[in-house]
């Protein structure tokens, strides 16, 4: 896992607002809904469409687009997982060498966008910082938590570096300096998975719906009332609660937050947002962010970058990108709020 392990538990880091006080007529007249389980996490698909509304009252039609969906995910699964020890990423991780490998241009084209936030943030982005998340028993294999020496962190470093990976396109391949280096990428997977559902459905003639993967989210269109899409921002505390309301057209969002997952050791809270540049937990205030842009794994990257950098050069990076960010700062007293400009012109004030 790179920087943000997501709760299996089924609460997410946002809440579709639109669910709320739906009428069973209204949702068997225009409205189709369906979940499932991939990449770890749970997906959910939302659909509202009046012009092809007689297609998908046909069951044979929606088991199609189910299966279109799950057959879709399970290619990017057995492309980009770092559990499957076949898939595309795995084989280039175990990989001994340092020559070119082939990859499918799915992988290079997420590769490549992960190595552009990387260059954006200075490093703050970086899919080789598995090393660093294993140290401190955040990696998949449920270490007990820890707080490793400097002496190993030293040496876990040359293991890390964005700059070790180079992509090209023609043909898709991916190469390393070092055989060593692991290169995960579930820190902008499920964004991309989000964007290739959504390809799917504009591809078929589907004009309006909500992609929800492990909390990263693409709408499209209009909701079932014929509104923009409501979507609140969730309170970074052990209990759930709405902290904003946003209205979404035609956008991708993503939020990442060290609330859910750290440990705490002689009074010192110990996040599970590691920084790839010092090997170390972020330490400053930043309790969540949440990222605005068309494309749903540049959002769920620079969510990450932007929580790795702090509330001070994460929200530099976002003026500097013209990024929609809203940033939830935690303070001795509660939380205080800091949204960018961009952000501002899509923000639906709770009524």
């Amino acid at each position: 896992m790179i920087y943000k392990k997501k709760c299996l538990s089924g609460i997410l880091i946002v809440f579709i607002i639109f669910l709320l006080n739906c009428s069973r007529k209204k949702e068997l007249n225009n409205f189709i809904s369906f979940n499932g389980y991939t990449m770890g996490t749970f997906y959910n698909i939302k659909i509202v469409d009046h012009r092809i509304l007689k297609v998908f009252n046909s069951e044979l039609k929606v088991k199609e687009i189910k299966q279109d969906i799950s057959d879709l995910l399970l290619k990017i699964n057995n492309q980009m997982s770092t559990f499957k020890p076949d898939s595309e990423l795995s084989c280039f991780n175990s990989y001994n060498k340092v020559d070119w490998f082939s990859v499918s241009l799915d992988t290079a084209k997420v590769i490549a966008q992960s190595l552009d936030v990387s260059e954006k943030s200075n490093g703050a982005f970086d899919v080789t910082v598995a090393p660093f998340v294993n140290l401190w028993g955040f990696g998949p294999k449920k270490n007990e938590y820890k707080i490793p020496t400097d002496e190993l962190i030293e040496k876990s470093k040359k293991y890390i570096g964005y700059k070790k990976i180079s992509v090209r396109f023609s043909p898709p391949s991916v190469k390393k300096e070092k055989p060593e280096i692991f290169c995960d990428l579930s820190g902008i997977a499920k964004g991309f998975a989000v964007d290739k559902v959504a390809n799917y459905f504009d591809s078929i003639g589907i004009t309006n719906y909500l992609v929800e993967i492990g909390g990263e989210i693409k709408v499209r269109g209009k909701n079932k009332d014929g509104d923009s899409w409501k979507i609140g921002i969730a309170t970074p505390t052990s209990k759930p609660g709405i902290q904003k309301i946003i209205s979404l057209e035609n956008s991708s969002m993503a939020t990442s937050g060290d609330y859910r997952n750290y440990f705490e050791e002689n009074g010192v809270r110990y996040s599970h947002t590691i920084d790839p540049r010092t090997g170390k937990p972020i330490l400053h205030k930043l309790a969540s962010v949440t990222v605005i842009h068309d494309l749903c794994m540049y959002a769920d990257a620079m969510a990450t970058a932007i929580d790795v950098l702090g509330p001070e050069q994460g929200y530099d990076l976002a003026l500097k990108e013209n990024l929609p960010v809203f940033l939830i700062i935690r303070e001795e007293n509660g939380f205080i709020e800091r949204i960018s400009p961009e952000f501002k012109k899509i923000l639906l004030k709770k009524k």
